[in-house]
């Protein structure tokens, strides 16, 4: 009898034995199952891949000098058509280079001397902690990299991504939605693209990922795809998560845009702003004093400037402008050919403070003929339609009306011939009644359902467009063009186009009669109305001339 219940402990002991060692390889097995494969988790999908150690394609140190400072990286590069843009990330306790640190230095392959030094075409500080180095671009074959000028050599930089098919912006929009901005997909203008060609994806490093994340594409049009938020993103507020965008059945593009969880907003629940303006430039630090002073008088409040790879001193002047009491900060935004993603970009940044934003250039002036405010005709326009999301104005083109040089009181003053006839119209938009595609071309937004447009009468309100100016202004605005849908004025392409000048051509070589082009009505109204705002009655120089001295 005793044997007997010695036998059967021991076959209880073996048979929890036995179901014990079961249960280890089935959660095994299914651990290994979810560890090799894609499993989905509340609406997210989960590609895990198994890989060796990663390490950061950015440099630990920019070099043997700068080992103690391993913070330092070089995160990006990203090679242009006529220039090479560095991205670096410093820690906070470290200066800034300047270009008395740096060369750009060209090396040919297997060689460690360089060829030819030349010093960076510019330094951008994109923002406290980020820096953009753009050197000259090289010829096909050449290494690009960075020499300290006291220090000697830096290593090479990391493989350049191609800026035709690059993923180069991401934002988390107020409603967690991610607003991808992408180069290369070439999506039609002015309408919404099939989004189930499309899926984004989260991760750090897309050549060798440790995990992905995908998430379904919300909408896709011209260069903005908008994807829905994976779960684990939002916990975590990981800043170093990289976005891209996956074209399915041609593969994952290449990527430089890291998610951006902070637009700069100005206030809380209520706007700030009445009025607010968004603008694009490039070398354009000379017109922005009378620019931003003139539209502060007549009701602007705020300003977004997008610095699309300016090489003069626009920084010096917008800070200026700053400590002279203008709210207005500069964004620096290196994309090439990418407006309207920009002004999608600003459009996002200004929703939360601003009722209104224009979206003008700064060679452009609103201008009042019946001495009405800017205020008066938002409200008079759009009272009793709450549906108004746009107020569109035209565009009167004035020429260089028989100058030769740029005029000293400035451009709303010198300049007093145009055409005839308005050649477009630009917009004042409400931000929050934008399409969430975002789709603008030539300044003018897609608005939500429901919502519409009005016209506004050009005895009301009207723009000056300052486009044809003494011919070295036009030359330097059209020699690189902004705009995506415009190329540069020189190219055979777009010869049709709007933004090409009548009987020009592609050539640059200044006509004979420039300087009486584009003048068939002589237009003083706007001269007058800033004399009599502006002039210093002892002096008679204008607000801007007397700042400047």
């Amino acid at each position: 009898m005793k044997d007997r219940r010695i036998r059967e402990v021991v076959s209880i002991s073996w048979s929890r034995f036995f179901c014990f060692t079961i249960f280890i390889v089935f959660s095994c097995v299914l651990f290994t199952g979810f560890t090799f494969s894609s499993f989905r988790l509340f609406g997210e999908t989960f590609r895990p891949v198994l890989i060796s150690s990663w390490r950061n394609s950015a440099m630990e140190a920019i070099s043997d000098d700068l080992d103690a400072s391993p913070s330092i990286e070089i995160r990006e590069t990203v090679i242009f058509p006529d220039q090479f843009v560095i991205f670096l990330y410093y820690p906070s306790s470290l200066s800034l280079f300047t270009k008395d640190d740096l060369h750009c230095s060209y090396f040919h392959p297997n060689s460690t001397q360089p060829q030819l030094k030349l010093p960076p075409v510019g330094i951008n500080i994109q923002n406290p902690n980020h820096q953009i180095i753009r050197c000259p671009v090289s010829s096909t074959g050449v290494i690009t990299s960075l020499s300290l000028k006291s220090k000697g050599q830096l290593p090479r930089m990391p493989p350049p991504h191609s800026w035709d098919f690059l993923v180069y912006e991401a934002v988390l929009d107020r409603d967690n939605t991610t607003i991808v901005f992408v180069k290369g997909l070439n999506l039609r203008p002015d309408r919404l693209a099939d989004s189930s060609r499309y899926e984004c994806v989260y991760g750090w490093d897309f050549e060798k990922p440790r995990l992905l994340l995908t998430s379904e594409v919300i909408s896709a049009a011209q260069e903005i795809v908008s994807c829905k938020t994976p779960l684990s993103v939002l916990s975590s507020l990981n800043k170093s998560i990289k976005v891209s965008v996956k074209v399915k059945r041609r593969g994952i593009l290449h990527s430089v845009a890291r998610l951006d969880y902070r637009l700069v907003s100005d206030s809380g629940d209520q706007k700030k702003y009445e009025m607010c303006v968004c603008t694009m430039v490039r070398n354009q630090a000379r017109f922005m004093r009378e620019w931003v002073m003139y539209h502060a008088r007549i009701g602007v409040q705020r300003w977004f400037i997008y610095d699309n790879n300016s090489e003069d001193a626009i920084d010096e002047e917008i800070e200026s402008l700053e400590r002279s009491g203008y709210r207005i900060t500069r964004h620096v935004w290196p994309w090439i050919k990418t407006q309207e993603a920009g002004f999608a970009h600003c459009a996002l940044r200004a929703r939360e403070s601003c009722e209104w934003v224009g979206f003008f250039d700064v060679d452009e002036f609103l201008h009042f003929p019946s001495g009405i405010s800017l205020q008066n005709v938002l409200r008079n326009q759009t009272v009793g339609f709450d549906q108004v999301g746009e107020v569109r104005i035209l565009c009167h083109s004035f020429g260089p009306s028989g100058l030769k040089k740029v005029p000293s009181q400035g451009v709303s003053v010198g300049y007093t011939c145009r055409l005839a006839s308005p050649e477009r119209h630009k917009s004042i938009v409400r931000p929050e009644t934008l399409n969430s595609s975002l789709i603008n071309v030539v300044h003018h937004f897609h608005l939500r359902e429901g919502v519409d447009y009005i016209n506004v009468d050009k005895a009301l309100m009207v723009i000056n467009h300052y486009k044809y100016q003494v011919w070295e202004v036009f030359k330097e605005k059209f020699q690189r063009r902004v705009a995506t849908y415009v190329v540069d004025w020189m190219s055979e392409q777009n010869e049709g186009s709007r933004d090409r000048v009548p009987g020009l051509g592609t050539r640059a070589l200044e006509p004979a009669n420039w300087s009486s082009s584009f003048c068939e009505v002589t237009d003083t109204g706007l001269r007058r109305h800033v004399l009599k705002m502006f002039a210093n009655r002892r002096t008679n120089r204008l607000q801007w001339q007397e700042d400047d001295a």
